[in-house]
């Protein structure tokens, strides 16, 4: 299925990425990790290699909380690649403070702007490598998400779990619309929910939460169901968990308010709405 394919994991050097990496390297892909520290990077990708028995594996750096280094990751992948087939937007942080080079609150930075940007950068690869994939790690956090523009046009947007909340929606909401502008391109767009995993990210003692996540590699797999599966080929605009369909938020089928995150994004990260 995806042997010879080109496919990128970002954050792949740990967690859910990695595991998704090494499935897909497993599967004889081409994969290129995107990561932003070196020498986890190199480490893992060495690993994978080993694991998969796939020399195939390239590590790409990038800090997403940059639109600067996610406009030059976009600018080295079109330069290397002529066709992408599997893009997994997995990278991902909750943070309870602080703001980007660019003025935004971290967590949104990372895990809604520089996928959204990224993602619209590589179209025209992903549309070379058609049929192709478009996989966008959410969360149920989503639920208690809220999208606030005039909020995120001034840049005021809450940090912590608002941030994170409010960014897993915008999320889930930038897949629908993408899926609904890609129709007939052959490029799908999906999203899940990996469930309560025990990764990096969350900065808590892991002796308190462990014990009730699950692991990175249980949390990978509909990851991987959505970037490999030929049962979802076809499928597009849809929100997965357990690697089922499943009904997302109220707010996240608002088509309206989409489009109206779609165009204020575009303006926030530099891209033509």
């Amino acid at each position: 299925m995806l042997e010879g394919k080109t496919c990128i994991v970002t954050g792949a050097n740990s967690g859910i990425g990695r595991e998704t990496a090494l499935a897909l390297a497993r599967m004889k892909a081409n994969v290129v990790m995107v990561c932003r520290n070196k020498a986890k990077g190199d480490s893992a990708r060495q690993e994978i290699s080993k694991e998969s028995g796939n020399d195939s594996v390239d590590l790409l750096l990038c800090d997403l909380s940059s639109l600067a280094e996610v406009r030059t990751l976009a600018a080295e992948i079109r330069n290397r690649y002529g066709k992408l087939h599997v893009l997994v937007n997995n990278a991902g942080l909750f943070s309870f403070s602080g703001k980007t080079e660019d003025g935004f609150e971290t967590t949104l930075a990372v895990d809604y702007l520089a996928p959204f940007l990224l993602t619209n950068l590589l179209l025209e690869l992903l549309k070379a490598g058609t049929p192709s994939r478009i996989v966008n790690v959410s969360s149920v956090a989503h639920f208690n998400g809220h999208i606030d523009l005039a909020a995120m046009e001034k840049k005021e947007t809450p940090s912590g779990w608002g941030a994170y909340s409010n960014s897993k929606l915008a999320l889930v909401m930038f897949t629908y619309e993408l899926a609904r502008r890609l129709q007939g391109t052959g490029v799908t767009a999906n999203c899940l929910h990996p469930g309560g995993v025990a990764t990096n990210i969350w900065r808590v003692p892991a002796a308190i939460t462990r014990p009730f996540l699950r692991s990175a590699k249980e949390g990978a797999k509909t990851s991987i169901y959505l970037a490999s599966s030929p049962d979802v080929e076809a499928v597009s605009g849809k929100y997965f968990e357990d690697e089922k369909e499943k009904k997302s938020s109220d707010e996240s089928y608002d088509e309206r308010r989409a489009r109206e995150l779609w165009d204020a994004t575009s303006k926030l990260v530099g891209l033509s709405p």
